[in-house]
Parts: structure tokens; C-alpha cells; sequence
């Protein structure tokens, strides 16, 4: 049995495991459904501190759990199906095969997908012009034409951080009138970079033909296809990117039976710490507003150092059952 379970194999969760083996406990990472979460499909990781040239999200999360297991940490393919608080901390925890496991300390970093838009060609865009991140992936497309859909509080950051970047931001919203905060949404209609395009929705990503310089390449998006709700009018968007702002899915369902989660479906957990004992969140599924690799590894770290602690406060003979 080990000291310290950990659900997800994300930044969050990665950074969790090296703090928490490295403190002498022993800790295992189910990975869950999708290991490593959303930032393996990145191209180029390009604001985590250490890599002034840049890093495919691959290769970050590989260096991170070979840190991790090399100091014990064990990774395991399981899936978390469901857990039950035990009265004495900790959890309960049974796996995609109804197998049952004790956890003394738990670290919930299950993290968040972003909501897609349900397009054919999505995936294979995904990191070639088409992203879920504009902080992420915006200096990418400095001085080219790009677009954003969506219309509430994440939209509308994006549009004014992408603005920074270009002069050509298209914002596409499906409504007539934006859902983002009066504050932001009057600096969007107000910025001159940013060209609102009402009741229209995204019908079809259309990427660029194939170079015969290299037939192989990865294909790029090069235009989108808009439909205009009122009429059914479609027209074509040239664009260099496309940023998908439409909503986030925290992965906090295994807590919902016995924590009251945020509108938006995140786990509120101050300094990383549930109101159930030897239960702890970190990353995104708890992150409402930054979102970002470095502050769910940060968040990581916290989580781990606070599983440590609150073990090693329990009576001797329950810190290694």
C-alpha cells in the first residue's frame, strides 16, 4: 500500500509525486484516462522557467515523470472510477476493474479538457494552428491574422491578449451580444483590433493543401467556415490560428458526492487542502483562473508538502499502514 496515492499524471500531478517520494514516502500516480493530460499534445511549451528555447509538451512530461520515478514514485495505467472519504483520512479508492484501494493520503490532480468544438478535423489542427490556450500559444502568431470563438470571461482575455499580438482578431459568437463581464466585455467592442462577428458558429476548420516541398507535413489551418444563424449565409475566414474558448470541464467529479464544487465545476480547496482529511487538490481541476503549467506544478509541490505533514501528524502506527 502506498503512503500517498496520486490521480493524474499531469504537471500538477507529476510535480506532486518528485516532492512526495523525495520526502521518503511511498507514492503511486494512477494516470488515468488520458495520461499526462492536454500539454502532451503542445508542440512547443515555451513559458515554463528553464527552457529559453522552448520544449515540446511531450519531452516536459516525459523529463517530469522520469524525475518522479526516480526518486520512487511508481506510475500506474488505472483509472479512478470512484472514492469514498475513510473516517480516519484518506480514501477509498476503486479503479476501472472494481478493484478496491486504500489511500492514506490523497492527491486529486485529474485536471480539466477543454470543451471542443465537435469538428471533424479538430484533432489532427490540434497544436497546428488550432489551440484551447491563447497565453500559451498567441506569440506563435504575432502579426498574423487569427481568431477567436467564444463569448464569456475566457473569450474575451483571450481576444485582448491575442490583440497585444496582432491587429487581426476575429471574435465569433454564437449569440448577439457577449456573456463576459461588462468590464471586459466594453474593452473588447472598444479595442481596435478586435472585429466581433455575431451569431455565427464555427462549421468546418479548413486546413491549408499540402506543400510539395513536404508532402508529409503535418496539415495547418488556413480558413474556417462560418455559418450565420439567422440566415444559414456561410462564408470563409482566411486565419493563421484559431483559439477555442468555450468552456473548461474540470475532471471533479470523483469529489462531487462529497464536496460542494464552484459554479464552474472546480474544487475549491484553499492551499490546496479539502475539508476531508488527507484528501488534497492540485492543478487545474481546482484553478479557475490561471490555468497554466507552471502554477499546477506549483500547486503540486503545495499539495505534496501538505500530504506529508498531515501524515506525518498522525499517531506512528497509522503513517505506514
Amino acid at each position: 500500500m502506498s503512503d500517498i496515492v496520486i490521480l493524474g499524471s499531469g504537471p500538477a500531478g507529476l510535480t506532486a509525486a518528485l516532492y512526495a517520494a523525495r520526502s521518503g514516502r511511498s507514492v503511486a500516480v494512477w494516470e488515468g484516462p488520458s495520461p499526462n493530460g492536454p500539454l502532451i499534445n503542445s508542440p512547443l511549451v515555451e513559458n515554463f522557467p528553464g527552457f529559453p528555447d522552448g520544449i515540446p509538451g511531450y519531452d516536459l512530461l516525459d523529463a517530469m515523470q522520469r524525475q518522479a520515478v526516480r526518486f520512487g514514485a511508481e506510475i500506474l495505467p488505472r483509472t479512478a472510477a470512484s472514492l469514498r472519504p475513510l473516517p480516519g483520512g484518506g480514501a477509498l479508492l476503486v479503479d476501472e476493474t472494481g478493484t478496491e484501494t486504500a489511500a492514506p493520503a490523497l492527491i486529486v490532480a485529474t485536471g480539466a479538457s477543454h470543451r471542443p468544438l465537435g469538428l471533424p478535423d479538430e484533432p489532427a489542427l490540434l497544436g497546428h494552428g488550432l489551440s484551447y490556450c491563447a497565453t500559451c500559444d498567441g506569440p506563435f502568431f504575432r502579426n498574423r491574422p487569427v481568431a477567436v470563438v467564444g463569448g464569456g470571461d475566457t473569450a474575451c482575455t483571450d481576444a485582448l491578449a491575442l490583440a497585444a499580438l496582432t491587429p487581426s482578431v476575429t471574435l465569433i459568437h454564437r449569440r448577439s451580444s457577449l456573456r463576459a463581464s461588462a468590464v471586459l466585455a466594453d474593452r473588447v467592442l472598444s479595442h481596435p483590433h478586435i472585429h466581433p462577428v455575431w451569431d455565427t458558429v464555427v462549421d468546418a476548420l479548413l486546413p491549408a493543401p499540402p506543400s510539395p516541398d513536404a508532402p508529409s507535413a503535418p496539415p495547418r489551418l488556413a480558413a474556417l467556415t462560418l455559418r450565420h444563424l439567422p440566415d444559414n449565409a456561410v462564408t470563409t475566414l482566411p486565419v493563421d490560428a484559431l483559439f477555442v474558448a468555450i468552456g473548461l470541464d474540470p475532471a471533479s467529479a470523483l469529489l462531487a458526492p462529497w464536496l460542494p464544487l464552484a459554479p464552474d465545476g472546480t474544487i475549491p480547496a484553499p492551499d490546496t487542502l479539502t475539508p476531508l482529511p488527507g484528501i488534497f487538490v492540485a492543478g487545474d481541476v481546482a484553478d479557475s483562473v490561471c490555468r497554466q503549467a507552471v502554477t499546477a506544478a506549483a500547486s503540486g509541490c503545495r499539495a505534496a508538502l501538505a500530504a506529508v505533514r498531515w501524515l506525518e501528524s498522525r499517531p506512528s502506527q497509522e503513517n505506514h499502514p
